[in-house]
């Protein structure tokens, strides 16, 4: 018998439209800072290059007045030449009139001596504007700083909300009518209409929840990966009745509440997946509406019946119809990632293949280990509660550094530039060898700042060697105790630490007491341009070769190491790859983690992302310095290879310091 078409009657009530209004607010009203900051930062930026067009007109006038001090010291040369003759002549002739010349050499003295002043007021002029310059420049970088601060928060709150959009509760009332076969009792037609009843009410429920997802444009699309279930709560029997034409009339009243598997919902907010790092637990085992290909219909499974050959069953009454689910064992997912390929993990000493491994275990203790040859094994006793996700950073065993081939170049690079041997060129301890080559450097991706625009190709004609790791604590000491060295924090007022988004002076603040507990392999940091400078120098008289500050050009490419993304690893900065502000390491927004505590990129070199902020060589010309590589107290988005700060030579802070280059 052919079924007749389906009446269907939705009441709709969701139990949490205030608890979306909230989240929905949270959005809204960081949104709302995020305009005010970037106005800010507009107002700021347009500040700053007022001071500096006025900067550069004050630099104008000063090389004015020292043109013309050339031309009055020219003159009372002049002048004093003119009244030295007269003098001569007077002696041979007294009643000569030498008034003239008298008062021309006193108007060349009085001339050049107002023009050296006017000279010294045009300094401290161009000081105080400079000072403003970089009171602005230092407010920019916080600001900065901030900015991308709000947007994390932003975009976690995004994730907040759809989550909670997700798993609203509501009733539906259905009203459904079927066509009683010919073949099966009562009873089952009861049971038949009851349970498509069910079924529209999940289904309307589910779309429902999809209409009203705040930010639905961008989740629809990606509907069938979002893993949204529904769990019935209660479902009860209004009313129902039979009547003389073979219909079975009920009217069901459900409850139900929303379900996701969290893990996905930054992929349909196309978001990085750090941003849903804290929801690791799976979907517990509810009700869940089984799509129906053919006609994009849910299918209810119930629990079996041995009475019925059918699979699926309902325990019924007048007024109620329960749900049963299967009885198993609840189990977990285990998410194991690692940053190398063609490893081995073992769980418990069995071996289950290669990362990327997702495998659903029971509760309980388990002993992983993460192997590959030429790496440190990776070990870790887990218990396992809940679904959760497992990042194994595998080290290089140490070797000896003469056994360490010289990295290849990613472009052609010239024989005859190159030819300085990888042994030679990195002999001190700690130097990697750069390759020669090419590169774009620049914001490639569209995210980056304006100072980082345009995007210019730049060629290293010869290979160079730079410090692996950033300079130490350890290795600061070594040459403060040979010189007697004295910081410029440690004899001015101190250094900043970053407060509420502004940096704050402390004058007890300084490399041996930054603010943070620090150990011997931390990096060294509250050093000024000079202070880092004061290092190389140092280094450059003990070792015989000369050390400096690496270039913007050397930095970028060596962070960049080949590749064309914002990290050497790709686009997001994911999950405790690196020490940045909620980068999810464990030293993440509370200190520097000691150098070398995440894997080194392609040339070998470490920490080009976040730890801390490095100086950078100053450019001939320019009185301020640019700072590279992000800090473990700034967004992600700032730790990116192309991004720039740019800070007078005198600033130093909590987070900021540096690694070395060594001439050819």
């Amino acid at each position: 018998m052919r079924l007749a078409p389906l009446s269907l009657v939705i009441s709709l009530s969701l139990f949490t439209w205030q608890a979306h209004g909230q989240d929905t607010n949270t959005v809204s009203s960081i949104q709302a800072e995020i305009d005010v900051k970037q106005s800010e930062f507009k107002e700021l930026s347009s500040v700053l290059d007022k001071h500096l067009k006025q900067e550069k007109q004050l630099q104008e006038q000063l090389e004015l007045l020292r043109s013309r001090s050339i031309s009055l010291e020219k003159e009372r040369n002049q002048a004093l030449d003119a009244m030295n003759d007269l003098y001569r002549r007077l002696i041979e002739d007294p009643t000569l009139n030498i008034s003239a010349a008298q008062a021309r050499y006193q108007k060349a003295i009085s001339d050049l001596q107002q023009n050296k002043d006017d000279i010294d007021l045009q300094l401290v002029a161009i000081a105080s504007h400079r000072k403003d310059i970089e009171a602005i420049r230092v407010s920019k970088h916080t600001l900065v700083n901030t900015l991308e601060s709000l947007k994390q928060q932003k975009n976690t709150a995004r994730v907040e909300r759809l989550r909670n959009e997700f798993t609203r509760e509501g009733t539906v009332e259905v009203n459904h009518t079927v066509n009683c076969k010919r073949t099966e009792t009562l009873a089952a037609c009861e049971q038949r209409g009851q349970s498509q009843g069910l079924q529209k009410a999940t289904k309307r429920f589910m779309d429902q929840i999809f209409a009203n997802i705040t930010e639905q444009r961008v989740v629809e699309p990606k509907r069938n990966m979002s893993g949204a279930q529904v769990q019935v709560l209660s479902s009860h029997v209004v009313s129902s009745s039979f009547s003389g034409q073979g219909n079975y009339n009920t009217n069901l009243s459900v409850t139900m509440r929303g379900e996701v598997n969290a893990s996905r919902l930054c992929n349909l907010l196309n978001l990085d997946n750090s941003f849903c790092s804290d929801y690791g637990s799976a979907i517990p085992n509810v009700y869940q509406p089984v799509m129906n290909a053919t006609y994009n219909e849910p299918v209810v499974r119930f629990k079996d019946n041995k009475n019925t050959p059918s699979s699926t069953s309902m325990v019924t009454n007048r007024d109620t119809v329960q749900v049963n689910t299967p009885k198993k064992e609840r189990l977990f997912q285990l998410t194991l990632r690692s940053n190398v390929r063609d490893d081995e993990v073992y769980i418990n000493g069995v071996s289950y293949g290669s990362t990327r491994l997702d495998v659903s275990l029971p509760a309980g203790n388990y002993d992983i280990e993460i192997r590959k040859s030429g790496y440190q094994t990776y070990t870790r006793r887990l218990n396992l509660k809940r679904s959760q996700t497992v990042r194994a950073n595998l080290r290089k065993e140490t070797i000896s550094k003469s056994n360490v081939n010289q990295p290849r170049s990613t472009q052609p690079s010239n024989s005859n530039t190159s030819s300085l041997s990888a042994r030679n060129l990195a002999s001190t301890s700690g130097m990697v060898v750069i390759p020669a080559g090419e590169f774009e450097m620049g914001d490639l991706t569209g995210n980056g700042l304006a100072n980082e625009q345009p995007v210019v190709k730049k060629i290293l004609s010869a290979s160079y060697a730079m410090s692996e790791k950033e300079v130490t604590v350890a290795q600061y000491n070594e040459f403060v105790a040979e010189t007697s060295y004295q910081t410029e924090a440690e004899s001015g007022q101190g250094c900043a630490y970053y407060l509420n988004g502004e940096p704050v002076w402390e004058a007890s603040l300084n490399w041996k007491n930054p603010g943070y507990e620090q150990k011997d392999n931390f990096p060294v940091v509250c050093l000024t341009y000079s202070d880092a400078k004061a290092y190389a120098d140092w280094l450059s008289e003990k070792t015989g070769n000369e050390y400096r500050l690496p270039t913007e050009v050397e930095w970028e490419y060596a962070a960049r190491a080949g590749t064309r993304t914002d990290y050497p690893w790709g686009n997001d900065i994911g999950n405790n790859q690196a020490n940045c502000g909620w980068c999810g390491s464990e030293w993440s927004n509370s200190s520097p983690a000691p150098v070398g505590s995440f894997s080194a990129n392609r040339f070998g070199v470490y920490d080009t992302v976040g730890n801390v902020w490095e100086w950078t060589q100053k450019t001939a010309g320019r009185s301020d310095v640019a700072i590279r590589g992000g800090a473990w107290n700034f967004a992600p988005t700032l730790a990116r290879a192309s991004t720039r700060l740019i800070l007078a030579t005198d600033f130093r802070a909590n987070y900021i310091g540096f690694r070395l280059v060594r001439e050819r």
